[in-house]
């Protein structure tokens, strides 16, 4: 068996009328598909939802939950706030820019744009608190060909080490030129 896609990945929102604007007016994600129920298909509890769907280009689908009769919605204390995002790849750096420009005039605070090397991105907060990040590719197949040839090594010495390998560092430390050669 392979897997052919993500059919959707799924995330709680506190309103899901608000997200489907949000979404659609800061990354132009269309909304394609409303499910409620008032009784969970797979567990057949009685817990209502509003599940939405919207397009995120390249068929790929993100949802979201609301769950009105449950707690409000928290983070997992021991992961930090960096960690757990959605990143999604954009077109270009103006459109990276752009979007930036966009969020920030609606006084929606933004890091970045941040650079990896081989890729570019920024990051900031929908209105349920999950961090989002997007990116615009920026590397060559020479990277791309550098960091494959070092994945399962980094891996690895991860492994043993629970230390930061110095495999790739040109990522993020200036050294690319030198890496290069």
């Amino acid at each position: 068996m392979q897997i052919k896609k993500i059919h959707h990945v799924a995330y709680r929102c506190k309103d899901a009328k608000e997200t489907v604007a949000w979404y659609g007016k800061y990354l132009n994600m269309r909304f394609v598909l409303a499910i409620a129920e008032n009784e969970v298909p797979s567990t057949r509890e009685k817990d209502p939802y509003m599940h939405i769907f919207l397009d995120a280009g390249g068929g790929n689908i993100l949802a979201f939950f609301e769950l009105p009769t449950q707690p409000a919605m928290s983070r997992d204390p021991n992961t930090p706030v960096w960690t757990q995002h959605l990143a999604l790849e954009v077109e270009s750096i103006d459109d990276l820019m752009a979007t930036k420009a966009k969020l920030e005039a609606d006084g929606i605070e933004v890091v970045g744009p941040t650079d990896h090397t081989i890729f570019k991105s920024i990051y900031f907060f929908d209105p349920s608190g999950h961090r989002l990040e997007l990116a615009a590719n920026t590397g060559t197949p020479k990277m791309s060909a550098m960091l494959d040839a070092v994945k399962w090594d980094m891996l690895e010495d991860w492994d043993r080490t629970r230390r930061a390998p110095e495999h790739a560092k040109w990522l993020h430390d200036g050294t690319l030129a030198d890496a290069l050669v």
